[in-house]
Formats: C-alpha cells, structure tokens, sequence
C-alpha cells in the first residue's frame, strides 16, 4: 500500500470535517425548523438534523477513507490511537486540520444565516452549538450532559473500531458508523444538541457568543474522555488481543483508512 503524505491526510480532514459541519449544523441552522418553529410544515425537525449529521459521514467515508480514515472528529482520532490503530505522532495534525474545517464550515453557515432578514444569535443554541444548563435545548444539567456525551462518543468509537476491524465484513463501515451517529443524534439532540467531536463544537461556538465558548471545554473533556476509554476497551476486550486471551486465533486488525 503506498503511503498516504501527511499533507494530504490531513487536506481530506480538513474537507471532511467542512462538509460535516456544514451539512449537519447547516440543516439545523437552514431547514431544521423552515419556514419558523411555529409553523413547521416544512422543517426537517429532530429527524431529518439526525440523518443530515448521518448521511455525511457516511458519504465522506466512502470519499476520503482511503485517503486519510475520514476521522473527521478528534475524539475520533484519540478513540483510534487508544486503541492502537492511530499513530500518536500525527493526531496533533489531525485535530488541527479538523478544527480549522469545522470553523470554516460554520463561519459560512454564519455568514448565509446573516442574509435572512431578522436573523440574530438569541436562543438556547444559536448556530446550532452545544451547551448544558440554560444552552441545552431542553435545559438538561450539566452533569446529565457530560455523562450524555461520554457514553455517546464511547458506544460510537465502539461502532468504528468494530465496523474497521478486520473480521467485520468488508465494505459496510460507512453505513454501520453513519446510522450510528444518525442514532446517537436522535437520542441527544435534546439533551446536547450532540457534540461526540469537540471540532464540531468548537466551529459554530467561536461565532455565537463569549458565553457558548465557556462551556466549550465540557465538549472537548466529554467527548475524548469517552473515546480513549472505548479505545482502551475494545483493544483490550474485543479486539484481537482481547481474543486471543480467550483462546481465539484472530486475523491482524486493520487500520481506520481502510473503510472501503
């Protein structure tokens, strides 16, 4: 297999995080509740926001897996490197190039919200950003939230790490992870508006407000928190060392770049 540069790994991240962003806080922010909350005729709602999130991780895995492993998220790539499929030396450049996507995608979701006449960054999540307390859409505490978002980032690691493994049937990763952030979306929209990637968080928070950006760190913390332990639990039990303890004889794990 000829080795991928860094450079362009980190080029796909940047992409794909861009088209996460924007298609999934775009649909929140554009279509969630067309043409206005009280007269939802046309909106998307909770369903179409959860499927939008969905559709383009799938779709992005099918286009850069090969290329970079379409993690698109850092709890992602520290979920990966937990569990030994992702080397230490490039996560730094991986997060960068997806935060710097993440913030362009929605400093352009920002940028088409401000030509609708009326538009102002009022409400619980403008943006369609992540808080806790008064910034949930439910007004969930912020104990709730963070246990929301370990356990949901821990069971979506758990998905990519076993859809990638290399005795999973070849070809369907991209579907079994995208229904699965699809499925993680409608448990937690209400709770979150669901973060599981702290980029995601990061892009739409820098551009709604001082108070939004102080309760960034819970979707850095929370996230990467329930990634590593899902990293560390899978390599550990389910993975091929995890086999082998009890006496199975497993094919090699393959790494997250070979989604297709």
């Amino acid at each position: 297999m000829v080795k991928i540069p860094l450079f362009t790994r980190c080029i796909a991240e940047f992409i794909g995080t861009f088209v996460l962003v924007l298609g999934g806080c775009g649909s929140a922010v554009f279509a969630a509740a067309f043409p206005d909350a009280n007269a939802n005729e046309l909106g998307i709602g909770f369903v179409g926001v959860s499927l939008a999130f969905g559709l383009t991780v799938m779709t992005m895995a099918y286009a850069i897996a090969h290329i970079s492993g379409c993690h698109l998220n850092p709890a992602v790539s520290f979920g990966l490197w937990s569990g030994k499929r992702f080397p230490s030396s490039d996560l730094l450049p991986y997060i960068v190039s997806q935060v710097l996507g993440a913030i362009v995608a929605a400093g352009l979701v920002y940028l088409i919200a401000t030509g609708k006449s009326g538009f102002t960054l009022s409400g619980s999540n403008p943006l369609a950003t992540n808080g806790y307390g008064v910034h949930s859409p439910a007004g969930y505490s912020f104990i709730a939230c963070f246990i929301t978002e370990v356990v949901l980032t821990f069971i979506f690691l758990v998905v990519i790490l076993g859809a990638t493994d290399g005795r999973a049937p070849k070809g369907f990763a991209p579907i079994a992870i995208g229904l699965s952030l699809t499925l993680i979306h409608l448990i937690s929209i209400p709770i979150t508006n669901t973060s599981v990637n702290p980029a995601r968080s990061t892009g739409p928070a820098l551009f709604a407000g001082v108070e939004l950006v102080g309760q960034l760190w819970m979707f850095w913390v929370a996230p990467i928190l329930g990634a590593i332990l899902a990293g560390i639990f899978y390599s550990r039990v389910l993975g091929e060392s995890g086999a082998q303890i009890v006496g199975e004889a497993q094919p090699k794990v393959v790494d997250q770049a070979q989604l297709k």
